[in-house]
């Protein structure tokens, strides 16, 4: 099959340090290629690929200090996607719906996996006038806000088997990473740590957006003889930081997509102590391969109880469930679905979520 993948231009592909969207699309891409497709990836001139690349930009625009408007290179590499639309039988799109009205008017044969929050009302009016575009999600939870919208299935993130290795003895701190956003939740997992009196990790970005919310509640927090502040780090120092580690702490407080840490944690056999919001109930498995918990007290008492948790069997669930060969296999049925113009799937009625019963409130911890 011929596949274009049209990645967001903010990092490489793959990032250098924190980007998660643009990692899975480098593993589905490389994926691709390997199973023998003829793949063209669209994204920043940096990256790195086994497909044809075509550079939206010289270079990642995070890390470009001289970018100004991130939005004009988008909109060039668009174009560039039109004019070799021929090309390809499917083009999958990473960016949202910044394509929707291109997509549209050229009749380009598109799915798009959306890899951001849905709950913002702005976004409600944009997907109502392109219902016709066909989306994935990657969580069933991440639908809520639009359970209307033109679903064509849910593909959990999965990662290469080989990426990270497992860690078979706990350490002796627990681990926080990711960004220091309000919804992340870094100070609910400073609180924790010291409540049990444990040291605390914590490799992570801060975003420009987010420097007056570090800078006035995350900060002060971090003058303690527990918490080392590691900044952010690269894939390379993702495997020690995580298997070295006794816990995952991810406290958020927002309906997360999906949250990729939390089977990077699972494939280096580090249980994952979180709150049970969006994705979280699809992905931990209370008791399994971490704890559910709903505020510090009872994530204090789940730090307690982490000798419980076999971290082999936390490897093995990553196996089972949030493998890159799952995740691409998953991709390539409906994009033979959308070629072939097979029935849409059956999808879940407006209301319908019933995968929240995964894991029922009584069960946390």
């Amino acid at each position: 099959m011929r596949i274009a993948q049209v990645a967001p231009l903010f990092e490489s592909v793959p990032p250098k340090l924190y980007g998660g969207t643009e990692r899975i699309v480098s593993w589905l891409t490389e994926e691709l290629v390997r199973l023998g497709h003829d793949v063209t990836l669209f994204a920043s001139g940096d990256s790195m690929t086994t497909a044809r690349l075509v550079a939206g930009c010289p270079q990642s625009l995070r890390l470009n200090p001289q970018c100004v408007d991130q939005l004009a290179h988008h909109i060039n590499m668009l174009q560039a996607v039109v004019g070799e639309k021929d090309n390809f039988d499917l083009i999958h799109f990473h960016i949202d719906y910044l394509h929707f009205p291109l997509s549209r008017q050229a009749r380009l044969p598109n799915v798009s996996t959306l890899h951001g929050r849905l709950d913002i009302p702005d976004l409600a009016p944009v997907y109502r006038t392109f219902s016709d575009m066909p989306v994935v999600s990657i969580s069933h939870a991440q639908r809520t806000p639009l359970p209307w919208a033109n679903w064509q299935g849910t593909v959990h993130h999965g990662l290469r088997e080989d990426s990270l290795a497992f860690y078979g003895e706990p350490g002796q701190y627990l681990a926080f990473l990711g960004r220091t956003s309000p919804e992340k939740g870094l100070d609910q997992a400073i609180k924790i740590a010291k409540r049990v009196g444990m040291p605390l990790k914590v490799a992570a970005k801060i975003d420009r957006v987010d420097e007056p919310y570090f800078e006035a509640v995350i900060k002060p927090l971090l003058n303690h003889p527990l918490i080392e502040f590691v900044g952010e780090i690269g894939y390379a120092e993702k495997n020690e930081f995580l298997g070295n580690a006794a816990a995952l702490l991810f406290p958020i407080n927002w309906p997360e997509p999906f949250g990729i840490v939390m089977i990077e944690a699972m494939a280096c056999g580090t249980p994952v102590i979180a709150y049970p919001f969006g994705s979280v109930l699809e992905v931990i498995e209370n008791g399994v391969t971490g704890f559910l918990v709903r505020d510090v007290k009872s994530a204090a008492h789940a730090v307690e109880k982490l000798s419980k948790i076999d971290r082999a069997q936390c490897r093995q669930r990553f196996e089972e469930r949030f493998t890159l060969a799952r995740m691409t296999q998953e991709y390539l049925a409906i994009y033979d679905r959308i070629v072939r113009g097979g029935p849409d799937p059956l999808l879940p009625t407006n209301g319908d979520l019933s995968w929240t019963k995964l894991v029922s409130p009584s069960s946390t911890t």
